[in-house]
């Protein structure tokens, strides 16, 4: 069982145009769809599409009709009762690929929205292999929120290992005080979590590398980091490793870096190698990209192709 949190939940709402976003002008929507979103969900949704059991803890409205998408999606959930309905974030992604995110902040969550959810995670969580804390905290909720989730799962017996994907201030709070098993950074938000550049002549996997073995295991046990369209870095306390996609038509970036987690948790989860679990999240990203909307992708979407990976020298 791999248990996800999406504390700021969204109903993603993705128009496909048929030519470049053309700001200040009126232009026609090519398609419309509709998706239950929020990065811990977007994990379930492709860890289910793939055989692994999950269940995503969420907090949610009773009024809310985002409720009954994530039941059409066949998302099983948690749900911790709350006032307020979910937000909805927009996506215009033309035929190219390019894609425009435009993201509401959430509804303002109280002290004890927050203490209902960790209580839910807690439960959720008891002998799991993994608690995967996603995504960004709705107003209300404090920076280190996720350090709280933490200390609370791990005084539970039978807690699991945790991966926290989010980025700014809250990732600053889990690296410094957290000590999670896993973060999922892409190269912008490791940068900015190391307040560093990673242009200064460098190639990008080697200087992504340096600045997570500054983390790695002294405060994660393990950083793996998306880099776009040009693969993936894991760095454990073993080693380092840089992983290529295949041929990708990129059709929407939205929920990528989240089926890119799910991918490499499905390979971590059957004791698989760094390496592989490394080529197994950069298929499932690209897989994702090639998809329009923020679609799950399944084991029939990944793409064919290589994915070369290769050791990265030591510190």
């Amino acid at each position: 069982m791999i248990v996800t949190l999406t504390a700021n939940p969204s109903l993603d709402r993705t128009v496909a145009l048929d030519a470049p976003l053309r700001v200040g002008e009126v232009q026609a929507a090519g398609s419309v769809r509709e998706d239950a979103g929020g990065k811990g969900i977007n994990v379930t949704r492709v860890l289910r599409g793939s055989g692994a059991e999950s269940i995503a803890v969420l907090p949610l409205d009773a009024h809310d009709p985002f409720g009954a998408v994530l039941q059409a999606a066949d998302v099983p959930f948690t749900p911790v009762a709350v006032h307020g309905a979910a937000r909805a974030n927009l996506t215009l992604a033309d035929a190219d690929g390019v894609t425009t995110k435009i993201n509401l902040s959430g509804v303002r969550r109280s002290a004890a929205d927050g203490a209902a959810l960790i209580d839910a995670v807690v439960a959720a969580a008891a002998g799991a292999r993994w608690l995967v804390l996603a995504g960004s905290l709705p107003p209300g909720l404090p920076d280190d929120f996720y350090v709280d989730v933490i200390a609370a799962v791990r005084a539970a017996p039978n807690a699991p290992r945790i991966a926290v994907d989010t980025s700014g201030a809250a990732l600053r709070a889990v690296v410094e005080r957290g000590a999670p098993d896993l973060i999922k950074p892409n190269d912008e938000e490791l940068a900015d979590l190391a307040s560093v550049t990673l242009d200064d002549g460098v190639p990008l996997p080697e200087a992504v590398a340096v600045v997570a073995r500054g983390l790695v295991p002294a405060r994660v046990g393990a950083a793996f980091v998306t880099l776009g369209g040009d693969g993936a870095v894991l760095v454990t306390a073993d080693g380092a490793w840089f992983g290529t996609p295949p041929p990708t038509r990129v059709r929407s970036t939205v929920g990528a870096g989240d089926s890119s987690l799910a991918g490499f948790l499905l390979a971590e989860s059957t004791g698989a190698s760094p390496e592989e679990c490394l080529r197994s999240g950069i298929r499932y990203g690209s897989a994702a990209a090639a998809l329009p909307g923020t679609q799950a992708p399944t084991p029939a979407d990944l793409l064919p192709g290589d994915v070369p990976v290769r050791a990265l020298p030591p510190r």
